[in-house]
């Protein structure tokens, strides 16, 4: 068994994927809003959610790092997914997330996101994180931008303009500064 670290934040627990996750999980992956700018943009059915959760759990094991499920730390009531993913063929280290429908706009992206960088460089040591965002995902540019995301490109990703927002470890020179 892997061992998946817990982020604690004020408001928030990132813990590691379970079965008891699931029933929301495959309503978020359900949804046509959640999924808009994920992979093929198409929702999830159940068993294809079950699929994708066992990824993200696989993906510690193969990469020592991955994805959480967020929590709501008073109650325990799932939010979303917050972290880190790197499957064959992604181009960086990628910090992503998704949140339930009802759980959006109470900042627990960014929240979350924050504690999930701080991981990717002060536990890995990565010099650096990237989120690949869809053109037109206005919400996650801004998210972006609020954890110190600078855009440095537009690529073709599975077949979509996909905007990269590079962040940097504190101490890291930036070779996309501008001043």
């Amino acid at each position: 068994m892997i061992e998946i670290p817990t982020l604690v934040t004020d408001r928030l627990r990132l813990t590691a994927f379970g079965e008891r996750h699931f029933e929301s999980y495959a309503a978020m992956l359900a949804d046509e809003g959640s999924t808009r700018f994920i992979g093929d943009g198409q929702p999830l059915d159940r068993m294809n959610a079950w699929r994708s959760m066992a990824m993200l759990l696989g993906h510690w094991a193969l990469r020592g790092f991955g994805m959480w499920a967020v929590e709501l730390k008073d109650s325990g009531e799932f939010v979303g997914r917050v972290g880190l993913h790197q499957p064959e063929g992604w181009p960086d280290l990628e910090l992503g997330w998704m949140l339930m429908p009802d759980q959006r706009h109470h900042g627990y992206a960014t929240e979350a996101a924050r504690a999930a960088l701080d991981y990717a460089f002060t536990r890995l040591h990565a010099p650096r994180a990237v989120s690949l965002i869809r053109n037109e995902n206005v919400a996650s540019e801004r998210l972006a931008r609020r954890l110190g995301g600078r855009q440095a490109t537009t690529i073709d990703f599975l077949g979509a303009a996909t905007l990269v927002y590079i962040y940097h470890r504190a101490d890291e020179p930036r070779a996309d500064a501008t001043n």
